[in-house]
């Protein structure tokens, strides 16, 4: 019996994260959630992974979906992470790198860009945190010829977004994606999504009118939604042979 393929997706206890689980689940991938702060919505995704999986409890190990609490900002985190994603699944085949970080500016002001404590933290999460995390599942990836996915943003190809900060390492984060993909070649792939905007509790923060205005801007006259970006996810996991790319996903607003 051929083991089921096993996914670690951060930030994955909602919005994209937790779509992209359910899609996982459902496609009979055993998945660990990896979250920071709210331990019942995490458990309450587990449960319903379990519920919406073909997957037999037990059939491959003590788990098959799984919440580990940890904070992507901290490095030492991030290795623990990987660590007991192993040691509770024994095996490691996926990584959604899908954390990301960021705060409301007005993007055409230069002075409510100037904040250095916003920088700091967008190049920690937006950038290095997915660097450590590839440094540390790149020894359990190589077992498996694996995948990892990164969430970058429509901001990182076009000066757009929640901030300048926001925008610029999200360029960073597309361009260390592509630098991942020739170090890690010929065994892992490494790919990026980038979606436009996404109505999640985050996207919703964003007032009605720019709402209306980012919709109306693109070609199809839609946003993209989670579910559409977790099926490119799932579309790099089964790829093959596609590495060092970014997919755009926001209706062709960028066209």
């Amino acid at each position: 019996m051929d083991s089921p393929l096993v996914a670690l997706i951060t930030a994955g206890s909602a919005g994209l994260g937790a779509a992209t689980a359910r899609l996982f689940a459902r496609n009979g991938i055993r998945v660990v959630i990896n979250y920071n702060n709210d331990d019942a919505r995490a458990s309450d995704l587990v449960k319903e992974l379990y519920k919406i999986s073909p997957l037999r409890t037990g059939a491959y190990g003590r788990f098959n979906y799984v919440a580990l609490k940890a904070n992507l900002a901290e490095k030492n985190q991030i290795g623990e992470l990987i660590d007991d994603t192993v040691n509770c699944m024994d095996r490691l085949d996926i990584v959604f790198s899908n954390g990301g970080w960021t705060r409301l500016r007005d993007i055409n002001d230069l002075d409510d860009n100037v904040n250095e404590e916003d920088w700091d933290m967008c190049f920690n999460m937006n950038v290095k945190s997915h660097l450590w995390l590839m440094h540390a599942a790149k020894p359990h990836l190589d077992e498996t010829e694996g995948v990892f996915i990164t969430t970058a943003s429509l901001a990182g190809v076009k000066v757009s977004g929640s901030s300048l900060a926001y925008s610029v390492t999200k360029a960073a984060q597309i361009h260390l994606a592509k630098g991942l993909a020739q170090i890690a070649a010929p065994r892992i792939r490494v790919n990026t999504v980038s979606p436009g905007l996404m109505l999640t509790d985050w996207g919703l923060q964003f007032p009605p009118e720019k709402q209306k205005e980012a919709r109306e801007r693109s070609k199809l006259k839609r946003l993209a939604t989670v579910e559409d970006v977790a099926e490119q996810v799932l579309c790099f996991v089964k790829s093959k042979s596609v590495t060092g790319v970014n997919v755009i996903i926001d209706g062709g607003m960028v066209l």
